[in-house]
């Protein structure tokens, strides 16, 4: 793009290539840009809250994923549009920050564009509208902070985490066995937090799914779950107060860097090679058992040779561990990862209380599980179901509840779900707009407006009267001034969010509003779209 101008002075813009660009200027451009905002919240509307739908979505490859979680169906869908990509990279930017509430954020926002086109369309500047939703966006985060309460647990006393890891799991396939996934979430969580620091270390919890058995089956293992079984069929499988050598190192003999060639042209030549390889192998293996090692576990493979060695000398092996896996194996059993056989000290040992192999169903599945480490600061989920998109789906489920329960440790205040928050902001944004003079206030209104969105999602997916309900709804909690009713979309007769102990975190909601606020404003003051034509 270049500007030039006429031999009168008047400036006028020279687009490179133009024929092949197609351009929207002033309303146009932001009636299109609201259009695509708006198109995507719809799609995940359907999606938010307790009864909300799934969606299928079929990779170009073939792979089909069913979820319900708002940043994964937007990663999945192929998106072209920019102002799409935004709504898309909002739900991320939640995910990656809070964990929860991906689905809610993107549906407020394309509520906010909604209203902000209806004042486009009355001759509002769309400057003035994003100021009047900035006003409005810290009355309601000033408010959320009133509303909300503090909430007291400790490692005996995990039930308040339990309860609002719950409201999380309700709106996923996994919600008949929400109590049980939300306690191992929980225990899960509080066994590698740092409760002094208020931190949370996420990599430290590891979580393993294997296609059978049922959801109920899922367990949480205080050690390491590593996919892989002995690399000898009779090795024991079981090794009690086992001391682990982590290498990665191979068991073979070492390789020249450079070209080689070696010229056998008789037998004797051959069983001096072959003895020389055998004692390379005897020295690796006696090594090992010299610091006193019970279990080799190795990143690389080793030959038939080493693995019979091993199994002569009974010292259990485990082959082609991955590089993570051994991170994690090292962290947990106090162990140093050792990267040459003339580098293993009995102190570079890790100390675990028990190995065992588990073998699953009739099939010859067969893992190990490390367990009674000595730093038992890390852990693993490992998840049952009956297909691989149930077992994908529970791992985001879980990673949500995880990601709930670590915000609670980091701020305990919680507010209340069902749409109750929500509701309460709007009344409160709506009775704080009179005090703005200008034309700030229409913006600041229609944010009331916006919020009120969030619930009657909710009441719609619930096959509830949405309009109906909402009114309501608002209307006792002005009368009775409780800023904890919301929404009864489970038909459980009361509409009072504690009695149903529906919670959220409180930085989570707050998050939501910043946010959906932030990319709005961005999407207003886009008044120019110049972009390359189809053809």
């Amino acid at each position: 793009m270049a500007l030039a101008f006429d031999e009168y002075g008047r400036p006028f813009i020279i687009l490179r290539e133009q024929e092949q660009k197609t351009r929207l200027r002033g309303l146009d451009a932001q009636k299109a840009n609201i259009s695509a905002g708006k198109a995507v919240a719809r799609i995940l509307r359907t999606s938010l809250g307790p009864k909300g739908m799934d969606k299928m979505l079929q990779s170009p490859d073939g792979e089909v994923t069913v979820t319900n979680d708002g940043a994964t169906i937007l990663e999945q869908m192929d998106v072209d549009n920019q102002i799409a990509k935004l709504m898309v990279e909002l739900s991320q930017s939640q995910d990656y920050e809070i964990g929860d509430g991906t689905t809610g954020v993107v549906v407020l926002a394309g509520s906010l564009l909604e209203h902000a086109e209806r004042l486009l369309e009355r001759g509002i500047h769309p400057i003035r509208v994003a100021e009047g939703y900035e006003m409005a966006s810290r009355i309601a985060f000033d408010h959320l902070q009133h509303i909300s309460q503090k909430f007291e647990f400790g490692l005996d006393n995990i039930e308040p985490l339990v309860r609002t890891c719950m409201t999380t799991l309700s709106s996923k396939i996994v919600n008949r066995c929400k109590r049980d996934l939300a306690e191992i979430a929980v225990k899960a969580v509080l066994a590698v937090a740092d409760l002094e620091r208020k931190d949370v270390n996420l990599d430290l919890i590891k979580v393993e799914g294997k296609v059978g058995g049922k959801l109920e089956d899922t367990e949480l293992v205080y050690g390491i779950l590593i996919d892989k079984d002995m690399s000898h069929p009779q090795m024991p499988k079981r090794i009690e107060d086992a001391k682990i050598a982590i290498l990665t190192c191979p068991f073979e003999p070492p390789k020249p860097k450079t070209k080689h060639k070696v010229d056998i042209d008789t037998v004797e030549k051959f069983q001096t090679l072959r003895l020389q390889e055998q004692k390379y192998f005897d020295d690796m293996v006696q090594q090992c058992k010299d610091v006193g090692a019970t279990l080799v576990i190795c990143q690389w493979g080793f030959d038939d040779e080493a693995n019979h060695l091993l199994m002569h000398r009974n010292l259990p092996a485990v082959r082609w561990v991955g590089g993570v896996e051994l991170e994690l194996i090292a962290i947990a059993t106090g162990g140093r990862i050792v990267p040459r056989f003339q580098e293993l000290t009995p102190d570079k040992l890790g100390k675990a209380g028990i190995v065992r192999e588990k073998s699953f169903g009739t099939t010859k599945d067969r893992m190990l599980y490390i367990e009674h480490c000595a730093n038992s600061r890390a852990v693993t989920i490992f998840i049952r179901g009956g297909n691989k998109m149930m077992i994908e789906e529970t791992k985001r489920s879980i990673h949500d509840a995880l990601c709930v329960a670590r915000n609670l440790i980091r701020n305990n205040s919680i507010v209340y779900g069902g749409g109750s928050a929500e509701i309460s902001c709007s009344v409160a944004v709506e009775a704080a707009a009179d005090k703005y003079p200008g034309v700030e206030q229409y913006a600041i209104r229609a944010f009331a407006d916006a919020l009120d969105s969030v619930p009657m999602a909710l009441a719609e997916n619930s096959g509830l009267q949405p309009i109906e309900t909402l009114s309501a709804v608002k209307s006792q909690q002005i009368k009775e001034n409780n800023p904890h009713c919301g929404i009864d979309c489970n038909d459980v007769g009361t509409n009072d969010m504690r009695e149903q102990n529906v919670f959220e975190t409180l930085i989570g909601k707050q998050q939501q509003l910043l946010l959906a606020t932030q990319v709005v404003k961005m999407i207003l003051k886009i008044d120019d779209v110049i972009s390359p034509s189809d053809f």
